[in-house]
């Protein structure tokens, strides 16, 4: 199975000569090159959709169309992460003004539904799927923000070639037939699932020509109509419709209010690189977390895959995530300390908890001093560069499939916790807490890598990384992504869940029996290969050559390219 045979790649590639070994580092995990061009580069998780973006630059258009056409692309192609009954967020390097731009596209919480109507009905938590669980999905807001800034082509130029795609079918890629499979006994009972992705009764496979002809035309209304149609039209008077019909409070005036934000991103400084994320609603300050408390260790020294790395990795992403639980929510509703979080002195003080001997299985948050996804990169010919995410949440979200439209709305707001004043805890008209985070590093106040990973509560983790990897262990970009990774779960969460037992590491192959066997013996509890280990897309811009570099791991259907 494909499945399978991803997490014993980087065993196969660390035995193989040529090509996939990096000379100068002597590491042996990238797949393949990295992609070199001058003039544009797209990485995206979809063959497909990559070829869809360079077209889209080649006829003129930024890199913000590019990113607009690719996400539309993957939204008809790989359902399973992403579409526009989701939520996007981006950062974006102008560079005509030479300055990073944050775009927060997050959908809030029905405004008529309370708090109360989940205790008096004896919910603990906010299910995982159904009615109660859908957001306004913000991804077409965000499409229309970023366009009328930085877009040059028109949005139907930009969407037509999904809509073609849509309307006469596209062959469904491997690993996507994959998650379709595994979708289908999950979500097939939702009104009108089948009958958009199911309509012979069964899921494509591998190969298989699939066509959506109901996104085609949706597609077609917001191109002709604009992001109204979407938020103040017939579209959004289906979802309402559709909506209240299955118990559900999402409603048209929730959809007609919604917008977006463009954010200041927030960034520190990591031996001399400026790491970028987004503050929350997002877990993007949780890398930031990771990486000031790592800067204060020889991490070059203790050499990748060594115990010593991955303890300490380990214990960095647990402090960390500690904060994301107790702190990580809207801002609009809770006055969270990012700048004291991120902060340099509050890593040392943080850092003192980490037993070099013990892995820790229970910690508290700290106190600061006061108060299923996608991932695309784009860059263009003048500098511009974008990093988007967009998500669904849990692969094709909630299930809800209006009727005649295509798309899956969304369950983000399985993201809250109903436990009472918690800074996360459900309100009406509030963003969840999310998951899905954009990266970007500059030097020297330069652009110098667009990059992302997807997956939950992986993102994180896999974000500092590819920081790690090609800053201390000098990687180049596409072996920072295909090298083996760690993934710690069972940290707390912002929905309420508390660790007490120190929680899982799962590894990918590639890492040796010796660290494996010194890490059970610091007392973690270790499971081979049990991800999800994310799916990593990146760019490098390199100011000497004036060419960029792109990379798209083995993880995914994906693939970079340049023109």
């Amino acid at each position: 199975m494909r499945i399978n045979i991803l997490l014993l790649i980087t065993t196969v590639f660390a035995a193989a000569d040529g090509l996939a070994q990096d000379r100068v580092t002597g590491h042996n995990f990238a797949t393949r090159s990295e992609v070199i061009a001058q003039n544009g580069m797209a990485a995206t998780s979809h063959p497909l959709a990559t070829q869809i973006a360079i077209m889209i630059l080649q006829k003129g258009g930024s890199a913000v169309d590019a990113a607009i056409a690719a996400n539309a692309a993957l939204g008809l192609m790989e359902p399973t992460g992403c579409g526009i009954g989701g939520d996007l967020f981006a950062i974006i390097w102008d560079a005509d003004n030479k300055e990073l731009l944050g775009l927060n596209a997050s959908g809030r919480s029905p405004k008529n539904l309370e708090i109360n109507y989940f205790l008096d009905n004896d919910y603990v938590m906010i299910p995982q799927r159904g009615a109660l669980s859908v957001s306004v999905p913000g991804t077409v807001d965000g499409w229309f923000e970023m366009h009328n800034r930085f877009g040059v082509l028109s949005m139907k130029e930009i969407l037509q070639p999904s809509i073609d795609y849509a309307r006469e079918g596209f062959p469904v890629t491997e690993l996507i037939a994959y998650y379709l499979q595994r979708s289908a006994p999950i979500l097939a009972g939702f009104p009108n699932f089948k009958e958009t992705f199911m309509p012979d009764g069964q899921m494509p496979v591998k190969g298989e020509i699939f066509s959506n002809p109901y996104l085609a035309s949706t597609y077609e209304i917001i191109a002709r109509e604009g992001r109204d149609a979407f938020y103040k039209g017939d579209i959004a008077r289906i979802i309402d419709s559709y909506i209240r019909e299955n118990g559900g409070f999402l409603s048209f005036d929730d959809l007609a209010e919604h917008t977006s934000t463009w954010v200041e991103p927030v960034s520190t400084n990591y031996r001399g690189y400026d790491v970028w994320q987004l503050p929350p609603n997002g877990q993007g300050i949780a890398v930031l977390q990771i990486l000031n408390i790592m800067e204060g260790f020889d991490v070059a020294s203790m050499g990748f895959g060594s115990p010593e790395y991955i303890h300490t990795f380990i214990e960095a992403k647990k402090l960390a995530f500690e904060d994301r639980a107790y702190y990580y929510a809207d801002p609009d509703f809770s006055p969270i300390p990012v700048s004291q979080l991120i902060s340099k002195d509050y890593a040392e003080e943080r850092r003192q908890l980490i037993d070099p001997t013990r892995a820790s299985r229970v910690i508290d948050h700290g106190i600061p001093e006061t108060p299923n996804t996608i991932y695309l990169t784009v860059a263009d010919k003048n500098g511009n560069m974008v990093s988007l995410i967009q998500s669904n949440y849990r692969g094709m979200g909630s299930g809800m499939t209006p009727p005649g439209l295509g798309f899956v709305l969304q369950n983000r707001g399985e993201g809250f916790t109903l436990q009472p004043e918690r800074f996360n805890t459900y309100e009406p008209g509030k963003r969840p807490f999310h998951t899905i985070i954009p990266g970007f590093i500059t030097k020297d106040n330069e652009p110098y890598m667009s990059f992302g990973v997807m997956g939950g509560g992986m993102q994180p983790q896999g974000h500092a990384q590819i920081v790690i990897n090609m800053i201390d262990f000098k990687m180049n970009l596409q072996e920072a992504g295909d090298a083996p990774r760690i993934h710690h779960y069972g940290s707390s969460e912002p929905t309420g869940q508390k660790m007490t037992d120190g929680g899982i590491v799962n590894l990918e192959s590639g890492i040796p029996y010796e660290t494996i066997r010194a890490l059970l013996e610091k007392g973690h509890r270790i499971q081979w290969a049990n991800g999800p280990f994310g799916g990593y897309q990146a760019i490098r811009w390199d100011p000497v050559n004036k060419v960029y570099y792109g990379a798209s791991e083995a993880r995914k259907d994906g693939q970079a390219a340049g023109y």
